[in-house]
């Protein structure tokens, strides 16, 4: 029975991983592109990138402070860090405090990491971790340029993070787990490497009903943020799976706003939001 049925199973695993593979090199290689873009360049719409990035610094700053981020937070970090990446303001929730170590997941040009580094302070530490070498090449560079030495960025991908176990207090990321073709094992990383009691602080991109096939496919919305969205009752699911307890998830319909303009041609706020995505690794109990 094993030998007729072993074979099937390995074909199966291999595929998906030549699928997972396959999508993550396409995701890779436009974020690349939006790394790589300057201000003579080619600009970063959905025909390369995600979420409405422009390589105009100007038109970067009005998408973040439409996402809820303050003037204050826009000079607080190094010229180039804001990309203009992002479907919200993870800090929002996630309650950060002087101390405390934070992880990145897809910290892009590094501008929630520097943020973060503000209110974790000199005594706190920020690790980013993105799967594109452009990207780390331009959030260290960064990083030297506004002299964050509490912050650092490692290189991998995040359902297979380069961090141990029980290091972080809180896990910050901004419209990148909707990217990942393997969701369930990003959730299951986050837990890995949160300490007991430390808590998911996320905003992405979710769908509200079942996206259709051909926005399932297109290459273009998957890279926009948009055509790999999952449903909200599957995320929860997933989340829950790895583990964490006190699950939110809150869609904000005021994200359509900014979101329909990703992609103008699509009518993509019909079947997805922004949305705030909390949730916590249980304390260690003990029983007597």
């Amino acid at each position: 029975m094993s030998s007729c049925c072993t074979p099937n199973q390995n074909s199966h695993k291999k595929s998906d991983h030549a699928d997972h593979d396959e999508h993550r090199q396409q995701v890779r290689s436009a974020y690349a592109k939006v790394a790589n873009s300057n201000s003579e360049g080619e600009g970063c719409g959905i025909e390369s990138s995600c979420c409405g990035v422009s390589d105009d610094g100007e038109i970067n700053a009005l998408i973040s402070t439409r996402l809820g981020y303050s003037k204050d937070d826009l000079d607080n970090v190094p010229s180039g860090a804001d990309m203009g990446l992002g479907c919200g303001n993870p800090r929002a929730i996630a309650s950060l405090q002087p101390g405390e170590t934070v992880v990145d997941l897809g910290a892009g040009g590094g501008f929630d990491c520097f943020l973060a580094a503000h209110e974790v302070q000199e005594s706190g530490h920020v690790i980013g971790v993105d799967m594109t070498p452009d990207m780390l090449s331009k959030a260290r560079n960064n990083a030297t340029k506004g002299k964050f030495g509490n912050v650092e960025f490692r290189l991998g991908e995040i359902e297979f993070l380069p961090i141990a176990n029980d290091t972080a207090d809180v896990i910050i990321s901004n419209c990148v787990i909707n990217l990942s073709p393997n969701k369930a094992q990003v959730f299951k990383e986050a837990f890995r490497v949160l300490k007991a009691g430390g808590r998911l602080a996320i905003s992405d991109v979710v769908a509200t009903v079942e996206l259709p096939e051909a926005m399932r496919n297109s290459p273009e919305l998957i890279n926009g943020c948009m055509g790999n969205a999952s449903l909200v009752d599957d995320l929860q699911k997933m989340i829950e799976a790895a583990g964490f307890v006190d699950v939110k998830i809150e869609p904000k319909d005021e994200s359509k706003a900014f979101i329909r303009d990703w992609a103008p041609d699509h009518p993509v706020t019909d079947y997805v939001v922004s949305a705030s995505i909390e949730g916590v690794k249980p304390s260690t109990t003990c029983c007597g």
